[in-house]
């Protein structure tokens, strides 16, 4: 029977690793929402890899039925977030579904980056927090110095902070209590005219686009018209229904209810996240508030193995896109490595997720080049680029201003390593400390405007090496910045190799280069003839390294004679090395691709 005052619907926002999926599994159990010869341990993580990495990469809603101590029966719909800065976005329209969330905090590690930065959006959505200390049982837990932190973050009292121990079930029934008590029911009315926002989409073989939605005003059921309010396109309703946590039809979605809607939408980005469905004869006037595009932040370039398996990584990139709108590729050509794609992603780890999907789900072997950023260039013309290819990166002499973008980096720290994680942003990576704030006892938080490009190389490794595991950090786009950049050109045996080309600032551009060609001469192996490496920028060449030639000992047979024989020989030799060069084809490993990572790795382990 359908009654809005017994609905809640909530999120868990955590850090990564501070046991948002465990406690859902635990509140499973208490329902008893799913059979017991079923449950595993992260259930909602349903990719391999998820419970492999034990980090949420998709948010996975579930509806549960809670009979309170007040007797009523409440339908709580609950949304798992991803934890990773990446995917921060999909965390917004998760809390953008919900009137409440669960703020776990690990006792063990205390309030981290992700934490602050997840609290404070959902302050910003107006949500109900209701702050639980997690890992209580762990003989680490620091659950008085936790309290206090979060104390600090949010001015609550200490009666308001639940304890939870997530894998024994200690108090998750209080945090169920607790949910149903201080979250608010949903406020929508049933006979307005239909609001549905879509949190999440996924593609299915047979049914098509899959719609996650949280429908704010009016109902929903099979044979409706809907609309998407972005692109207008209309659409028959199919099939709605519940996620308990698997998906299971119903007769209609009302106001207030999370669910699923299945109306034949063939590709996933014409159901974008964060976007409005309504009615196609009765649509509302304005969307719901928040929906923006998701743009790709980090490009690299994606080849195959080996090139006759192209087609086969076209087919794979195809799939993931259904399943994963805010991945990016268009075809490109390379003349070192041939045909393949240039990617985007939404960060670091999400790039890795792609790759590591499509070496093991569709088996195929990629070589991935260094990321990089989205640059704007503007030309003497007046014309202005988008540059996400170094490749493509225009001459110095038509180049009047290049733009780079800027994130606005929190780092948490224990004092102690303040000092070095200083030295390391505004050293190395060309950030600026901006503001210091408390973060409870011997914590402080550091707050940096950083270009994007410096943090998406080694920057997590080497905070964490610093810091010695205990700083986190989060980042979110800031502003596009001018900025002296310039584009390197690796040369190796004076041909350029695109695909080895990377755009740095002008005062890193010799340090970096003298790295890069010395790191390629380990790399590249050797051949029958001499092979230079040269990194060329502003029309010089500024690094140059030199790989060694396979002698081979003419002089072995010759005992004895006229040493003007064994000249001969030599001299013989040298021409045909000379001619070999000319003509001779350098082999290049997949490693050399990702040299300026290898770079950071060294750096990192000095």
């Amino acid at each position: 029977m359908y009654n809005p005052d017994l609905i809640r619907n909530i999120c868990i926002i955590a850090h990564i690793d501070h046991g948002k999926t465990t406690l859902v599994d635990r509140i499973l159990e208490i329902t008893n929402t799913v059979d017991k010869r079923k449950m595993r341990d992260q259930y909602l993580d349903m990719m391999e890899m998820e419970r492999e990495r034990g980090i949420t990469i998709k948010a996975h809603p579930v509806k549960v039925m809670y009979k309170a101590d007040d007797g009523n029966v409440y339908e709580i719909n609950i949304i798992d977030t991803p934890g990773h800065v990446d995917f921060s976005y999909e965390v917004g329209r998760s809390m953008a579904a919900c009137e409440g969330a669960i703020l776990l905090v690990d006792a063990t590690q205390g309030v981290e980056a992700q934490t602050v930065a997840h609290t404070y959006l959902a302050i910003e959505h107006d949500l109900e927090i209701i702050p639980a200390i997690n890992k209580i049982d762990l003989p680490n837990a620091n659950v008085e110095e936790t309290a206090l932190e979060i104390r600090d973050l949010l001015g609550v009292g200490e009666n308001e902070i639940l304890l939870v121990s997530a894998k024994e079930g200690t108090g998750v029934k209080e945090l169920l209590e607790a949910v149903v008590k201080r979250v608010p029911p949903p406020k929508g009315r049933l006979d307005g005219k239909l609001a549905a926002l879509i949190f999440d989409a996924k593609y299915d073989n047979y049914k098509g686009v899959i719609v996650h939605v949280r429908i704010f005003d009016g109902r929903v059921k099979p044979g409706d018209k809907i609309m998407t309010f972005s692109n207008r396109k209309v659409y028959e309703v199919q099939e709605v229904g519940v996620f308990t946590p698997e998906m299971t039809p119903v007769d209609s979605l009302s106001a207030g209810e999370v669910g699923y809607i299945i109306a034949g939408i063939k590709e996933v980005s014409d159901a974008k996240v964060g976007d409005t469905i309504t009615s196609a004869n009765a649509p509302v006037e304005s969307p719901l508030p928040g929906y923006r595009e998701v743009r790709p932040m980090v490009f690299a370039g994606m080849f195959p193995g080996l090139p006759e398996y192209y087609e086969e990584l076209r087919k794979a990139l195809e799939k993931l896109k259904l399943n994963d709108s805010a991945l990016y590729f268009e075809p490109t050509i390379s003349p070192a490595l041939g045909f393949g794609f240039r990617c985007g992603f939404l960060g670091p780890l999400h790039m890795d997720v792609v790759r590591e999907r499509i070496e093991r789900e569709y088996d195929l072997a990629v070589i991935l080049t260094a990321p990089n950023v989205r640059y704007k260039v503007v030309l003497r013309n007046g014309q202005e680029m988008e540059i996400t290819d170094p490749s493509k990166f225009p001459d110095d002499g038509s180049i009047l201003e290049v733009y780079e973008p800027f994130v606005d980096l929190s780092i948490i720290t224990p004092v102690e390593y303040m000092g070095a994680l200083i030295n390391l942003v505004q050293n190395e990576k060309r950030g600026s400390l901006r503001a210091t704030e408390n973060a409870g006892r011997n914590r402080i938080i550091l707050r940096f405007d950083a270009p994007l490009a410096e943090i998406i190389y080694d920057f997590f490794d080497r905070m964490k090496a610093v810091s010695r595991g205990y700083a986190s950090m989060d980042y979110e786009f800031k502003e596009y910045r001018k900025s002296d950049l310039v584009k390197v050109t690796i040369l190796v045996n004076r041909e350029p190799v695109d695909a080895l080309s990377f755009i740095v600032h002008r005062s890193k551009a010799y340090s970096v280069a003298r790295k890069v060609v010395e790191k390629l001469k380990e790399l590249i192996p050797r051949h029958q003839f001499e092979i230079p490496i040269q990194a060329k920028a502003d029309g010089r060449i500024i690094a140059r390294s030199d790989i060694k030639a396979l002698r081979k000992d003419v002089l072995a047979k010759c005992y004895g004679g006229d040493v003007t024989r064994k000249l001969k020989l030599l001299e013989k030799q040298k021409e045909g090395k000379k001619k070999l060069r000319e003509i001779g084809k350098v082999r290049i490993p997949q490693e050399a691709f990702l040299a300026l990572l290898k770079i950071g790795e060294e750096e990192q382990n000095r």
